[in-house]
């Protein structure tokens, strides 16, 4: 890979904000230097979410987020410029995801949709910028999905230790880290999204902080093993899923069979979901000594313990304790990412994702300079 200075912008499912990161990456070293979480607008967020779960729509209004969006990464880049006190000519590539609206895999015709337009990222940053990193791996018959896999391995596998990385974004996904076994990864469903949209819904808040609410209710049996019944849990990896499924609508579904449930017991039932599917997965893999959790939900000590209680005798902390923080990750993995696309090395593994072969992922919005 080309040494540099590699810039990964990431804004996920529950759009809480805009993670950016700065690190310096070569083939040997991804080194974090500095990170900046950039406001995402409320009404940005509003429009998001009108259009990705199935609501019809314009074609004039994906165009317009698609600009807004571009926008919106083009700004947080810059504003981790100013924190860091560099200038555009210091940075050789940004790895920009885009905001996910629509993820199909297993459709007739799989698609899947990133919005933010990388044009405007590089022209309002004056960065060379990569980005659209999933469609490769459809068009060779993969998920599109989870990329950060390759990035986990790269970066946290340990030959003597069975680990498995956690993510628990919007969506819960896990990768295996297996000393002599392939690299698997899938989603395993729901993560912090439900919560999050149940407390917004009661409460007016963007989280349950601490799983505070979650831990004042109690959970409602019959409910959990009615959402835990949903045919997705039972799928065979590879899989990947998204807003698009696990949204309010699938959860109404469910309470209508329980329509007097108080709104605490429903959000402690959401985050036993949460760990429950979690924890499943993880025994099906063939469990681990060591289960590494970033994201969002490594914030939350309801979430935590709760692993801790269903996994015993496996140590489960967050992957700040290798020096990775939790909240930079996958930003940090769309930087590394950025540098394999730029150096035309493979970024997916078709272990995780199915896809026929190992590819480049992505295109390259590159900046000429006039000195």
């Amino acid at each position: 890979m080309r040494p540099g200075r590699y810039i990964g912008v990431m804004s996920g499912t529950s759009m809480d904000g805009v993670d950016v990161v700065l690190a310096v990456i070569n083939d040997a070293v991804v080194a974090q230097q500095v990170s900046y979480s950039h406001p995402f607008p409320h009404a940005l967020k509003t429009r998001i979410l009108a259009v990705c779960q199935g609501q019809q729509t314009t074609l004039s209004e994906i165009g317009r987020l698609d600009y807004d969006l571009g926008t919106l990464f083009a700004q947080a880049v810059n504003g981790l410029l100013v924190k860091a006190r560099l200038t555009p000519q210091d940075i050789t590539a940004i790895g920009c995801h885009g905001q996910t609206v629509w993820h199909e895999p297993d459709s007739d015709t799989p698609f899947t949709m990133q919005l933010g337009d990388n044009n405007r990222v590089a022209a309002l940053t004056d960065i060379t910028t990569a980005g659209d990193f999933r469609r490769r791996d459809m068009a060779y018959g993969g998920q599109g999905a989870p990329l950060v896999p390759a990035f986990h391995q790269a970066v946290l596998g340990a030959p003597q230790e069975k680990r498995i990385i956690l993510n628990i974004g919007g969506i819960a996904n896990i990768t295996t880290l297996i000393p002599g076994a392939p690299v698997r990864g899938y989603d395993t469903g729901p993560g912090n999204m439900l919560m999050d949209s149940w407390t917004w819904r009661h409460r007016a808040q963007p989280y349950d902080k601490d799983g505070a609410w979650a831990k004042s209710g109690q959970v409602h049996g019959k409910l959990l093993a009615q959402m835990l019944r949903d045919p997705y849990f039972s799928r065979p990896a590879p899989k990947s899923t998204g807003r698009e499924y696990f949204n309010m609508q699938w959860l109404t579904t469910h309470l209508a069979a329980f329509p007097d449930l108080l709104p605490e017991d429903v959000q402690a039932t959401l985050l036993e979901l949460t760990v429950i599917s979690i924890s499943d997965q993880v025994a099906l893999c063939g469990g681990c000594e060591r289960l590494l959790v970033c994201g969002g939900g490594a914030q939350n000590p309801q979430i935590m313990s709760r692993l801790s209680a269903l996994l015993p005798g496996t140590e489960v902390s967050p992957t700040d304790t290798f020096g990775l923080s939790g909240d930079d990750l996958e930003a940090l993995a769309f930087a590394w990412l950025a540098a394999r696309t730029l150096a035309g090395e493979s970024g997916n593994l078709p272990s995780v994702t199915g896809a026929d072969r190992e590819t480049v992922l992505g295109a390259v919005y590159p900046v000429i300079r006039h000195e």
